[in-house]
This record gives C-alpha cells, structure tokens and sequence, in this order.
C-alpha cells in the first residue's frame, strides 16, 4: 500500500471509541503543543494591551539559561531533551501489531533521497518567504523582535541549536501532522478540515511572536499538511523544518550584524 494511500484509507473508529480519541488527544496536546498554544495566546493578549507598541517588543527563542557556562549547558540541553518524551508517546499510541508508529506517519529512513528531496523543496518554498514576512510583519509593527538565538556563544552553542532545531522539527511535525492527522481521520474528519484546523493550532502556538508568524506559520501549516496527505511522511516536513530552524537559530547573529533595524 502506497503511503497516501495508506493515510486516506485510516478507517474511521466506532462511536463508542471516539471519546476515548478524544480524551487522547486532549492529553497529548495538554502535555506538548496545546499547553504551548494556551500560553502564547495568553502572551499575545499581555502584549497588545501593553503600553509598549508591538514592534518594540521583544521574545527569546533560546535564551541563556544561567551565567555559569555548564549549567547554561545542561537547561539547554534537558530542556530539548524532554519534549521528545511527547514524540516518543505519540508514535507508541499510533503502534499497532501490523504497523509500528514510525512507519505509521512516515517517521523512517526508507526513502531517504526521495525524503531529502522533497524536504529541501519545501525549505526553499516556505524558508525564504516565512523571512521575508518577518521582515514584513517588523516592519508593519504586528511582529516582535525574535531572538532566535544567543549572541553570545559557547563552544556548544551551535551543536545545542541544532538539537533545538531538530527537536522542534520532530515535536511540531509527528505530533501536529503525523499523529492528529491520523486520530482526526480516525474521527471521520475530511481531509481540508484538518489541513486548516492542523495550521490554526500550528499557528496558535506562534503567537508569542506575534501576529506576523502566526499567519506564516499557519501558511506553513496547510502547505506541509497538503504535503503529508499526498506523500503520507512526516520525514520530508522533518528535514524541511530542520533546515529552516538550523539557518534561523545559527544565521541569527550575521542577520542582526547586516540588518539590524529588522532583526536587532
């Protein structure tokens, strides 16, 4: 069976079992990218009826954790660990006898260039337009200045943010494609329904930063939602989200060395 074949044909559950999928993914999104999207709505909301203009703030992606060098290390480090633990659940709840979890959403190494390919194509179709709308949104003042990294480095701090990159690369794209996509379908859902409500949650989450990510990121969302329903893999948006994380957080310095009333 193909892969998007194997997505669509998802058979949807009996009513007596849909609230338990219910209550599952409550607790998923409660314990991973839900809290976070309660947060950030509860962030923006301080931020627009604060004194200070919108442009004029500010929000840390990978701060500095403490001013001694190993313990800095190890929040860093602990804190991009533990997140995966909700990673490694989902693909647990998706196993089934005939199917493990990874190969369930696609979450392998079966079609590695295919993978690669198409994850380089959607890092070009969505990397480059998501900075050029930060830049728009800073420039609008609907965006905050978003420190995608310390400009202060340690011997780690490139190492450390890759893990970052990785680390939210898997968390965003098992969890909120590969794993809701398959319950929703499990639920009876039709397939735009949860591409849209997919890159609203996505987007939500992005809010802390303002208004102009949660509109890229949602724009990101439908875009790597279509993908997965036709390729049936999380792999190729894993690489795609990878990439354009790793240039985000490692690039962050030289951006605000070169253009400093956008990005500094």
């Amino acid at each position: 069976m193909s892969p998007e074949t194997r997505w669509s044909a998802e058979v949807p559950v009996a009513r007596g079992e849909r609230a338990r999928l219910w209550w599952e993914i409550a607790i998923v999104l409660g314990l991973s990218l839900g809290a976070s999207a309660v947060y950030s709505i509860v962030s923006i909301v301080a931020r627009v009826t604060d004194k200070t203009p919108l442009a004029d703030q500010s929000a840390a992606v990978n701060p500095s954790q403490s001013t001694r060098e190993w313990l800095d290390f190890t929040y860093q480090f602990l804190g991009n660990l533990f997140p995966l633990f909700a990673v490694a659940l989902v693909i647990f709840l998706l196993w089934r006898k005939d199917l493990t979890g990874f190969r369930r959403v696609g979450l392998d190494f079966t079609r590695p260039a295919r993978d690669l390919g198409g994850g380089m194509l959607l890092f070009l179709a969505i990397g480059i337009p998501g900075i050029l709308l930060y830049a728009l949104g800073r420039v609008l003042g609907i965006t905050v200045q978003v420190q995608a990294s310390p400009l202060d480095s340690h011997w780690w701090t490139i190492p450390i943010l890759v893990f970052a990159a990785v680390r939210a690369a898997l968390q965003e794209e098992v969890i909120i494609v590969g794993y809701l996509f398959t319950r929703l379908r499990q639920l009876g859902w039709g397939k735009w329904t949860i591409i849209l409500s997919a890159a609203a949650l996505r987007g939500s989450y992005h809010l802390y930063q303002g208004f102009g990510p949660f509109i890229g990121n949602a724009i990101m969302g439908i875009v790597f939602g279509w993908c997965y329903t036709r390729w049936g893999r999380v792999m190729p948006l894993v690489v795609a989200h990878a990439v354009i994380d790793i240039v985000s957080f490692v690039g962050y310095p030289l951006a605000v060395a070169w253009w400093p009333g956008i990005f500094g």
